[in-house]
């Protein structure tokens, strides 16, 4: 089992040894590496689990399978959200183990085929730049964080400098440390470099010099450079060799012959920030850099003259600049976890910042063919993006790209709409998760804000302050944009009969407007004095309620804008959603004071006590279309389901998505539930028969198992079973309170023994009693197994049938 890794190695060597280049073989070699990769973890486990759990979740569509698909039976079945084909190459590398620090380091081999980073955790990985599985061990030795990773231009060695004063030389093909550490530095070595020739290593510390030290023997060669006078925070060589460039924390950046260690010319000074990160440019024409003052500057690197102006874009102190190979962009990353890629030559931004990583960004590399970016941050993680369109790479594009704020059905609840943070709105069909059509996207601000006319038009809200109408079928704008609040829209909603469209803002006022002319009607709505989060309309259209984060509701009369009566007054934070009764008669609120608030529309005195179980602030709140019941999405993941004439939760909480719910409603026939979140999902719940998940296991499997054959289920005799209505197109489904999944992705026996391994991006879908996730061939998509016929245990070998 612990030859795993070793196998990947042989395979990759398997096409020179052949000295053959038939894709037929490339493509088997190609399967045969990504099943490595997908399942190592339970092949080194449990050898028998490369079939029992590896074969049963390999893509229908690969030549893998084709060709075991008639060599085994009695395998597990999913039944329900297998992949056709591999996923694409991942966009995160995760694998340290932290140390406070995260990734320092991260850089390309010259063939591009490997990555390797350096951590807080004191080791160096290398990766596999095509699939992203670790290859090999992790790089042990250095005694505190590693600050600094590169490989030698010919990619045999790899250099590290370190927290701990030296600097190690690695044989990049087997990992093990070459000679003894390089000393010499009396402080933390922030930075090593090789020169373009693989001859010579240089260093800068926090001891303020810079040394250089030749590559072969490890010794020092001459003196340490000397004239900054604070810690050096990078060093790099230029593409000829002839000249070093370092910046330091005393706010200049200085230029050395790389031969004599002689200081070339005056330091470049004036700046009046701390300069973190310099480079040459390919040609040795530029130098860039960037600084504390979150800009990014270029300078000519004969003259030490300023070309253009200040890169700005970066709402953080920038940590890191480089050229692309051929010189035409500069990618930077920040403290406002972004990474941006510029113009070299005119200095524009190009496309919109790279984001995903949830920390500082430490480190960014082009790939040698300029086609990937890779970046390291302090959120311990390593990333891969597209150079060309800046997206995350294997990252899905089928749905919204950031948190998911609003969310609606249609009339007829045939179809969803959603609005999100990566500026658009997108229509789904709701009953098979399958977009329709393209993304509606003008805007140029986050989308707050997304509803369905009573005839089928969408109307929608954003930051950028206006309110835009759309065709429903064609996905085009319908007139003009709606203006004239000065701040964010948070909400919008329509009367019932259509008429009319009403709005509430940052600006802390409610507007009305005319739905056919798209004019404002009357006066802006004032009396808040916060932001105005949530506004709706009374189902005879007399009334509307606002709910603002001055913590209160209020009634005002449709017609003439008035206020009625007193605010309601009892939340004890932001109230952030607000809605009606069917029959009008009640009011309901959620605030971030994690309550949801039961008021009577006509007196306006709170109606029983709050409803409180949720551990987070209430996001959005609805009524079921018959009035009975109230549901309500959250910060604490969950989406709970309350009686409204008593008050009192139904079920347990609706648990599956990853991060804060946003947005939740029912359908019209109040069989379905929808809820969008801040994981960029859409979820879409069976009010009648969702099972709820069963307490006492880490991640109890529900309604998610089918057709589990009598002498399966004879091994958990002393447990309890029951059969459940279908969800989705399952007819029967059996839970089984015996089975659960661990942390790791193993179903275990209740005795403890290993059943099955289920992948990673299987879990999610496998253990939420959701019946649909939108987008649906994400890692969050329903996945459904069947155990008929499943051969398991000591039996495990009857799987084969015969050789071929």
């Amino acid at each position: 089992m612990g030859k795993v890794p070793i196998g990947d190695l042989v395979l990759r060597r398997v096409p020179a040894w052949l000295k053959c280049s038939e894709s037929s073989v490339e493509q088997n070699l190609g399967d045969a590496l990504k099943f490595i990769f997908a399942f190592r973890e339970a092949m080194m486990t449990s050898a028998p689990h490369t079939y029992i759990s590896g074969l049963a979740f390999v893509p229908t569509e690969t030549e893998l399978w084709r060709y075991a698909k008639g060599l085994f039976r009695n395998l597990l079945s999913v039944a329900e959200g297998r992949k056709k084909s591999w996923p694409d190459q991942p966009h995160m590398l995760t694998g340290h183990s932290g140390g406070g620090g995260g990734i320092r380091s991260v850089s390309y081999s010259p063939d591009g085929r490997r990555i390797i980073s350096g951590s807080s955790d004191n080791t160096i990985r290398i990766w596999d730049a095509e699939t992203g599985a670790a290859v090999g061990e992790p790089l042990a030795g250095h005694t505190r964080w590693v600050c600094s990773v590169v490989y030698s231009p010919d990619g045999r060695r790899i250099i590290s400098g370190s927290d701990d004063k030296t600097i190690r030389i690695w044989d990049a093909e087997t990992g093990t440390a070459v000679g003894e550490p390089l000393k010499g530095h009396t402080a933390e070595v922030n930075s090593v470099a090789y020169s373009p020739d693989g001859r010579h290593i240089v260093s800068g510390s926090n001891d303020k010099t810079i040394r250089i030290w030749d590559a072969e023997t490890g010794s020092v060669v001459g003196e340490p450079l000397e004239g900054h006078t604070d810690m050096v925070n990078s060093v790099a060589y230029s593409a000829d060799g002839r000249r070093i460039i370092s910046s330091s924390r005393d706010k200049t950046i200085r230029i050395w012959d790389a031969e004599t260690g002689a200081s070339v010319g005056e330091p470049l000074a004036g700046h009046n920030s701390v300069p973190i990160s310099a480079s040459h440019s390919p040609d040795g024409r530029r130098i860039v850099y960037g600084s504390w003052d979150k800009t990014i500057r270029i300078r000519d690197a004969e003259t030490r003259a300023a070309v253009g102006e200040p890169l700005e874009g970066h709402t953080g102190m920038i940590t890191v600049v480089t050229y692309s190979a051929d010189g035409r962009h500069i990618i930077s990353g920040s403290y406002d976890r972004t990474i941006r890629i510029w113009d070299a030559e005119t200095g524009a931004a190009i496309g919109k910042p790279l984001e995903g990583h949830t920390g500082i960004i430490t480190s960014v590399a082009y790939s040698p063919d300029g086609r990937r970016i890779i970046s390291g941050s302090d959120d311990d993680t390593i990333r891969i993006w597209d150079a060309e369109t800046g997206a995350a790479v294997g990252v899905s594009l089928e749905g919204h790209t950031d948190r998911i704020t609003s969310i609606a059905y249609s009339a007829d609840s045939r179809r969803i709409i959603s609005g999100s943070w990566d500026n658009t709105i997108r229509v789904w069909d709701a009953e098979t998760g399958a977009a329709v059509g393209v993304p509606l996207g003008e805007y140029t601000g986050w989308v707050h804000s997304v509803v369905y006319s009573p005839d089928g038009r969408i109307i929608s809200g954003s930051y950028e302050k206006t309110i835009r109408m759309w065709d429903a079928d064609t996905g085009a704008a319908v007139g003009e944009p709606l203006e004239g609040h000065t701040g964010a829209i948070n909400s919008v909603a329509y009367s019932a009969d259509g008429l009319r469209i009403i709005s509430g803002s940052d600006d802390k006022t409610i507007r009305i407007w005319d739905a056919e002319t798209g004019t404002a009607v009357g006066e802006p709505l004032k009396g808040h004095t916060a932001e105005v989060n949530s506004v709706a309309y009374s189902p005879d259209g007399r009334r509307i309620i606002s709910g603002s984060n001055d913590r209160t509701i209020r009634i005002w009369d449709a017609e003439t804008g008035s206020v009625v009566g007193k605010p309601l007054e009892g939340h004890t934070d932001c109230v952030r959603s607000v809605v009606y009764s069917p029959d009008g008669q009640c009011i309901i609120s959620g605030s971030d004071d994690e309550s949801i608030r039961i008021w009577d529309a006509k007196a306006g005195v709170a109606v029983g006590k709050p409803l409180e179980g949720h551990a987070g602030a209430i996001n959005s709140v609805a009524y079921s279309a018959d009035g009975r019941y109230i549901i309500s999405g959250s910060s604490d993941k969950t989406i709970c389901i309350w009686d409204a004439e008593t008050g009192a939760a139904v079920g347990e909480p609706l648990e599956g998505h990853t991060s804060w719910v946003h947005s939740v409603s029912y359908s019209s026939d109040g069989r379905r539930i929808i809820s969008g979140s801040d994981d960029k999902t859409i979820r879409i719940w069976e009010t009648a028969t969702v099972n709820h998940p069963l307490k006492g296991h880490i991640n109890p499997i529900s309604s998610n198992i089918d057709s589990a054959p009598g002498r399966f289920l004879s091994a958990f005799s002393h447990q309890t079973t029951r059969i459940c209505h279908s969800v989705g197109a399952i007819d029967s489904a059996i839970i089984t309170n015996g089975l659960h999944l661990d942390s790791t992705g193993w179903v275990h026996h209740p005795d403890g023994g290993l059943l099955f391994w289920v992948p990673g991006d299987c879990r999610d879908g496998l253990t939420c009693p959701a019946i649909l996730t939108i987008p649906t061939s994400g890692h969050h998509r329903r996945v459904c197994l069947s155990l008929e016929g499943f051969i398991y245990g000591l039996s495990w070998t009857n799987i084969k049938i015969a050789d071929p």
